[in-house]
């Protein structure tokens, strides 16, 4: 179980290197599913949606285990 928590308004990095705000956790209108609502902090700061799970997930990268997203101390 991932004991790892999403704050709204901090910013992520993202394992592929790009940046992104964080500005709500939204519901699912059927499932009642978590999701990350977050905008993009480059190019033209699209807004995204991702499963709550999904942001939280880790992903392995050349043999290693790495969050999907990680929090950027500010």
């Amino acid at each position: 179980m991932n004991n790892r928590q999403v704050k709204v308004g901090k910013r992520y990095r993202h394992f592929k290197g790009n940046e992104y705000l964080v500005l709500h956790i939204a519901k699912h209108s059927e499932t009642l599913e978590e999701l990350v609502v977050y905008q993009a902090l480059y190019e033209e700061h699209g807004i995204w949606v991702r499963p709550l799970e999904m942001f939280l997930d880790q992903k392995e990268v050349d043999g290693t285990l790495i969050n999907r997203f990680e929090e950027i101390d500010e």
